[in-house]
């Protein structure tokens, strides 16, 4: 539910960007997986206050992508994207899910043929770090369950940078590797402030 009222806005953008496309110029909508590291700031945290220490972890795992640009030339456009860890990891005895989001303007330098396509990205956005408390129950009626109930969020503002090569495989559908990079200033939760982002979308582009 927490994720689907985070895909609102994207969609609600996409939407209306559609209509627009199909006046201008091209909308391009992708999904796709990648993996975001940063490393540990290396604290040891009192979580709970009862004198255990639980150690920080790094930044990590697989990430989820969605994404819309629309462009207004055939070299310059805008767009917004969205990552975000489908699953909760364990941060100092608590779970957390961290989620990055940003807009972006977007350039298109010219391409090696109509099937490839690089781009470059630059923007502003924001990281959501939301935290939550897990507990399990047993009896001996019904079993053992957990329940994780949210506590709270740790918002911070990003720049934000990319790059790369879209590659259609037919005249809508592509493939794109991308890098980016995620600038968040006082990031203390983890121990660099840039967050490097590597995986793979898959997209359509509607318009020509």
């Amino acid at each position: 539910m927490i994720v689907s009222k985070r895909f609102a806005p994207f969609l609600l953008c996409s939407a209306a960007a559609l209509g627009i496309a199909s006046a201008q110029s091209s909308l391009d909508v992708h999904i796709g997986v990648s993996g975001a590291y940063d490393k540990s700031n290396g604290q040891s945290l009192n979580t709970f206050g009862d004198g255990n220490f639980y150690n920080t972890p790094a930044l990590n795992g697989v990430f989820m992508n969605l994404g819309a640009g629309i462009m207004l030339s055939p070299r310059f456009g805008v767009g917004g994207e969205f990552a975000f860890k489908p699953g909760k990891s364990d941060y100092a005895g608590l779970d957390y899910r961290p989620m990055f989001y940003d807009f972006n303007g977007i350039f298109h330098p010219a391409p090696a043929s109509k099937r490839i396509v690089p781009e470059i990205l630059g923007g502003i956005g924001g990281v959501n770090m939301r935290f939550y408390y897990s507990q399990s129950y047993c009896n001996g009626f019904a079993g053992c369950s957990s329940q994780s109930t949210y506590l709270q969020s740790s918002n911070h503002f990003q720049l934000h940078a990319g790059a790369g090569v879209k590659f259609f495989v037919t005249p809508s559908l592509y493939v794109e590797p991308k890098v980016d990079l995620h600038y968040v200033p006082n990031f203390y939760q983890f121990g660099r402030n840039l967050v490097p982002q590597y995986g793979v979308n898959f997209g359509y582009r509607f318009g020509d």
